[in-house]
Order: C-alpha cells, then sequence, then structure tokens
C-alpha cells in the first residue's frame, strides 16, 4: 500500500549523480558497467564520509534519474511529438479531466500558518477525514471514527515510516511483489522481523481468507503490511473478501496495515465513483487492528500538496504521532488547512466519478496496446493506474524487464523492470535472480494522448527486432 513511484512524488534528485545508479539485484545496474568493474581488482571504498552508507532508490527514482542522463526534464519534457513519455510514474496526471471539481490554483496562508502545525495534524483537517469515513463507509454504524482516530503527515512515505517506528519486537508480513519503497523501510527500523509473503503470478496473486490465516499462524505474524489495491499488480482485495480479511485480522490478533492510496482507483465494482476501504468492514474503530494511510496524493491527484493521514484505533495514532514528532515534526500547515476542504463527500464523489471514467478509458487502451507488442498479464489491474506485464515473449533483448527499460529509453520512453518491486529487505536473497526479472510496470498515469504516443513508439521498437 501503501501509494506512491519520487512514488507519491516525483523527485529524481541529482540526475547526473552515480548514486542513481544502484548496485545491487533488486536494484539493477547497467549490464556494460557490472561487466567493466567485475574485470578489476577490488577498488578502496572511495567515499569521503565513510560514516553513511549508500541509500538505494526506489524504482521510479532509478528510472528517472537515468532517463534525465539522456535528455528527460520531469514536469516539462511531455508536450510535442518528441517529448518523453513518463510510463514509470507514479502520480496520476494532476491536471483537469473531463467532470472533475475545479483544480485549485492557490492556497491562501493565514497569519498563524508561520507557525508549525501540531504533529498529529491540525484538528479541523483531522475531523473532517473521520467525517469523509463515516460517511462514505461506516453509516448506520454505532463505532464511528473521530479527529483522536486520524493523525496527518506529510507524505505517504512519512506515514509508513511513522507507522513502522511505532511496530515493536513482532514478525511483520509483507507481500512479493508489492511497492519498492517498503523495501528500505521494512530494513531500517530493526526492532521488527520482516517476513516475505510469496504470491503466485500463476493465481493471478490471488490472496485467501485461508492463505491468510495460514500466514497468520504459521509464521507468527503480528502484522500484515500491504498496498491495496496492489501497486505493482493490480490486485485488489474488496468487498466480502476484505470484510473476511478484517474479521481474520480481529480475531488472530494480527495488526492489518493497508496502503489505500488507489482506493479510489478501482475497476469493475458497478458504481460510477467506486471506493473501497477496509474502514467499511471495522466493527469497532478502537479495538480492530487496522490501520489505513491515504491521503490527497493519489485518490484527489494532488501529489505535491504532501499531505496524507493514517487512520486506526486511538492507541495507535498516539504511538504514530509520538514517533513522528522525532520522525519528521509535522506536516505543512497551510496545505492541510486547504486541504479540509477537499475532504466533502460532494467533493471526493464528483472527483472519483471523473477519475473512474478517465482512468478506465486509459486502462483500456493500455491494455490493448500493450497486447499488440505481445505482452501478457499475470492479472488485468482491478485497481491503481499500473499494467503489470511480462515481456517474456518479447524477440531477444527486450525479453526481460531490464533489457526493455534500457531500449525504450531510446524511445523515450521511461517503464519500471519488475524487479525493483521484488522487496528484498536487507537483501538478503542477494544472488538470486529475481522472480520479477521478466515483468515491467507500465503507468497509465500520464494523460491519453502520452499513452497514445509511447504505445506507438513501443510497437515500432518492438516490430523493428521482430523484423531483424
Amino acid at each position: 500500500m501503501m501509494d506512491a513511484e519520487r512514488e507519491h512524488a516525483e523527485d529524481p534528485g541529482d540526475p547526473h549523480s552515480d548514486e542513481g545508479r544502484p548496485s545491487d539485484p533488486g536494484a539493477p545496474a547497467d549490464p556494460g558497467a557490472l561487466t567493466e568493474r567485475d574485470d578489476k581488482p577490488p577498488q578502496r571504498d572511495e567515499r569521503a564520509v565513510h560514516a553513511f552508507r549508500k541509500v538505494p532508490r526506489t524504482g521510479v527514482i532509478y528510472v528517472t534519474t537515468e532517463a534525465a542522463r539522456l535528455g528527460f526534464n520531469p514536469g516539462h519534457d511531455a508536450e510535442g511529438p518528441d517529448g518523453w513519455c513518463n510510463l514509470g510514474q507514479g502520480q496520476p496526471e494532476t491536471g483537469p479531466i473531463p467532470g472533475a471539481p475545479e483544480r485549485c490554483a492557490a492556497v491562501p496562508i493565514a497569519g498563524d500558518d508561520q507557525e508549525y502545525a501540531p504533529v498529529a495534524g491540525l484538528w479541523e483537517l483531522r475531523e473532517a477525514i473521520a467525517s469523509l469515513y463515516n460517511r462514505t463507509y461506516r453509516r448506520g454504524m454505532p463505532s464511528r471514527y473521530t479527529a483522536e482516530n486520524v493523525a496527518v503527515s506529510g507524505g505517504g512515505r512519512i506515514a509508513l515510516t511513522r507507522a513502522a517506528a511505532a511496530l515493536g519486537q513482532i514478525n511483520l508480513g509483507h507481500f512479493l511483489p508489492d511497492y519498492t519503497a517498503y523495501e528500505e523501510l521494512l530494513d531500517v527500523f530493526r526492532l521488527f522481523s520482516p517476513i516475505p509473503i510469496l504470491l503466485e503470478g500463476e493465481r493471478g496473486y490471488a490472496f485467501s481468507v485461508g492463505d491468510l490465516r495460514r500466514e497468520i499462524l504459521g509464521r507468527g505474524l503480528s502484522a500484515i503490511l500491504a498496498s491495496n489495491p496492489c501497486n505493482p499488480t493490480g490486485k485488489h482485495v474488496r468487498g466480502e473478501e476484505l470484510a473476511a480479511w478484517v474479521r481474520t485480522a480481529k480475531e488472530l490478533d494480527c495488526a492489518l496495515l493497508l496502503d489505500e492510496f488507489y482506493s479510489h482507483y478501482v475497476y469493475g465494482m458497478g458504481d460510477v465513483a467506486p471506493m473501497e476501504s477496509a474502514a467499511r468492514y471495522v466493527e469497532h474503530v478502537d479495538r480492530d487492528p487496522v490501520v489505513i494511510f491515504d491521503g490527497l496524493t493519489k485518490n484527489w491527484r494532488y501529489p505535491g500538496w504532501r499531505v496524507t493521514w493514517t487512520i486506526g484505533p486511538r492507541e495507535v495514532i498516539e504511538a504514530v504521532a509520538s514517533a513522528g514528532s522525532f520522525l519528521d515534526g509535522g506536516g505543512s500547515k497551510p496545505m492541510q488547512r486547504a486541504a479540509a476542504e477537499l475532504l466533502t463527500i460532494e467533493h471526493t464523489r464528483a472527483e472519483t466519478t471523473a477519475i473512474h471514467r478517465t482512468f478506465s478509458r486509459k486502462r483500456d487502451l493500455m491494455l490493448a496496446g500493450l497486447r499488440r507488442l505481445g505482452v501478457t498479464f499475470d492479472v488485468e489491474p482491478e485497481g491503481t493506474f499500473y499494467v503489470w506485464g511480462s515481456v517474456a515473449d518479447l524477440p531477444p533483448g527486450l525479453s526481460d524487464g531490464h533489457g526493455f527499460f534500457r531500449a525504450a529509453l531510446g524511445e523515450r520512453v521511461i517503464v519500471v523492470p519488475g524487479e525493483f518491486f521484488d522487496v528484498n529487505p536487507g537483501k538478503r536473497r542477494a544472488g538470486r535472480p529475481s522472480r520479477f526479472r521478466h515483468h515491467v510496470r507500465f503507468s497509465f498515469g500520464p494523460s491519453e494522448d502520452v499513452l497514445a504516443r509511447a504505445l506507438g513508439r513501443l510497437e515500432r521498437m518492438v516490430g523493428e527486432r521482430r523484423r531483424a
């Protein structure tokens, strides 16, 4: 889940720095660079400051950094027939789309907005979030969220980091594949032990309630972290299946930490404004071990605002707010004040209706275009704005994720190799090839024009390789 590919905001860092070139199996380097390095004797570590380790970047940061070496300029190169097409991006298009409420173009700053915001967020925003969840998912239920069930943070990964910092000495389950940023998050905090849970493409990445029960009991899990819908596969646990997950977590006292950043990008639910959340199935908001992460980043298409939240039992919210007091100190006060106005149920449903119409059409366009290339799918996306495809049947040089990525850069198209999503905290599986080395994540977050242009270029690229 927990979105988002920067993942919840694009930031390639210094595009000319060698730090953007990973050197581990989960973040593949240029093959030529590896060969050259392997031919040389071991060299002394030439870092200027040895107290700091090299910190790997997420998949999106890596691919956009590599593209920047070839001239990609984020935010400026999407226009025109020769512009870059970023199918690696982890954000939706942020401009107007048909039927959506008018986009916010200015944020007023009050006098006291120059001061720090409370670490847990502005009370008025916390109340607005609780009210939205109650009106959307909990009508008629005796247990209701209040402001005390909500903590606001300055970005999705900040929310997840606060939660990770508040965990005790437990076994924490996480799925493979899942969101790339989980890898470092699961490694940097040493109190809990990350336990991988394997999902099978042959089963469409399905994970039944029986599977959930077996993993919790068999591996002694006290918590499970997952994105739902899943980034990258688009698999979505919904309806009665999600209700059963919540009941099982409560029965077995296993906390569900659910990244719901794509919960308004869901398909096939039969509603013009489909939204799904585990909050719908929580019986008691202060006793059921369900913790939800969401924000304006994806579902309201305001990634640059960095306004996100955690919602769950009050004692959990107190813990994550305490963690925030030493980790980040709280989010932006003026942005939080402006965000409260976007969280009415009327605005949210109107935005979600527009998202569903626009992104359903782009989803169909992407699936059809990739099929023409020969890309195959373990599962068609039931949520998110990503297609998780296998390139194994493409010509040599394009039949693995990293080769496809490198070739696509030559066409000014950016994608993310699948092995970035093979979450491997601490590189404990070093030296083994990734199960997802033939997969690629394609984003249909950009505009429809960009998608059509990218698919045309990729079709030409594959056609030329087949004729060679």
